[in-house]
């Protein structure tokens, strides 16, 4: 995680220079404020994984004398196709649509909008891919 605490360590400092520099130029007080919560989201991310790459066991792709092989192995559960994400956007346009056209509307939404989230959490209890 090294590698990934020297980007956001280079971002936050791009973006501390950048925002005093953008300042003089526009006076704009939003895009410097915007700039300087980058900045300081950049370097507390970079904090966090700088933090947690020295108390790790380096990765293989962070060791010099690594090999690819080195990172084989499983990786995770990586979910198949899913048709319940659909549903579950349709339903939350359905409340939004109920917000303009009726309320009656965004009950109706919610109510499927219940059951599709509930098929979506559950999936892999039942079926093709139960577990």
């Amino acid at each position: 995680m090294k590698s990934e605490t020297w980007i956001f360590g280079i971002n936050a400092i791009f973006f501390a220079l950048v925002a005093p520099a953008y300042w003089f130029l526009s006076y704009d007080p939003t895009g410097t404020a915007a700039l300087i919560m980058t900045a300081l989201l950049a370097s507390l991310v970079a904090f966090y994984l700088g933090f947690h790459a020295s108390k790790m066991e380096p990765r293989p792709e962070d060791r010099k004398e690594g090999e690819i092989a080195d990172g084989a192995g499983e990786l995770g559960f990586f979910p198949p196709y899913s048709w319940w994400p659909l549903w579950c956007a349709m339903t939350v346009s359905v409340i939004v649509l109920g917000v303009v056209f009726g309320w009656w509307l965004v009950i109706i939404g919610a109510g499927l909008g219940s059951v599709a989230l509930s098929g979506w959490i559950f999936e892999y209890y039942i079926g093709e891919h139960a577990h």
